[in-house]
């Protein structure tokens, strides 16, 4: 009678599904692979002890990269409670930042804009929260990706933030500006991804803050 080993009559138990993700295994369920198929090998077939010491070796650069990712995992957290506890420094601090909301106090604010372009007229205009224009100032022939300021100074505006508006051109075409202003920041929330700080009731991103105190 023609023997073919032991497979025939056990039946090797199933460790994981037959469409199982090896790269996702883990280190634990890979050794039970391994030693499952150490003990229900076919003794009269048995497996080259080179094949054992390649996977033990697999295990070990599976475990280097799991403690790797678990490491940068923990390096992440501990930047965003960084971030955070950073960013809880600049309550109640003034900030310049890329929006258009600026505080005026004791009737002076400073307003920052940058061109995208070149424009023959640029005309800046400074609203109240009830749309009241407070300060209005035009310019001609300004380059682009400068930067230029306008200051506030009204001794008759009341503490409180007011609204920017930059109006560019060239010839007939509209030029985006960038309006950086001052504020106050009153809180600073984490969201999923970023950390960012509350000013006038707004959101505003951590990278958006180009300039504190000053």
């Amino acid at each position: 009678m023609e023997l073919n080993g032991i497979d025939g009559l056990l039946k090797k138990p199933k460790i994981v599904d037959a469409n199982y993700d090896n790269a996702k295994m883990e280190n634990k369920d890979f050794l039970k692979v391994l030693l499952a198929d150490l003990q229900w090998q076919d003794p009269l077939n048995a497996k080259d002890i080179s094949e054992f010491i390649n996977n033990t070796v697999k295990l070990r650069q599976m475990e280097v990269l799991n403690n790797f990712q678990e490491t940068v995992e923990l390096l992440k957290k501990a930047n965003q409670a960084n971030s955070l506890l950073y960013a809880s420094n600049l309550i109640g601090k003034k900030i310049f930042y890329e929006g258009n909301h600026t505080y005026v106090e004791k009737g002076k604010s400073t307003v920052k804009f940058k061109l995208e372009d070149n424009a023959d007229f640029v005309k800046v205009t400074i609203m109240a929260s009830d749309g009241t224009v407070v300060e209005q100032k035009s310019f001609t022939n300004l380059e682009g990706n400068k930067e230029y300021p306008f200051e506030i100074s009204n001794s008759d505006l009341q503490d409180g933030y007011y609204t920017v508006y930059i109006e560019a051109t060239k010839g007939d075409k509209t030029v985006k500006a960038t309006v950086i202003s001052e504020g106050i920041v009153s809180s600073v929330i984490k969201s999923s991804d970023s950390i960012k700080a509350v000013v006038n009731d707004s959101e505003v991103d951590i990278n958006s803050i180009v300039q504190i105190g000053g």
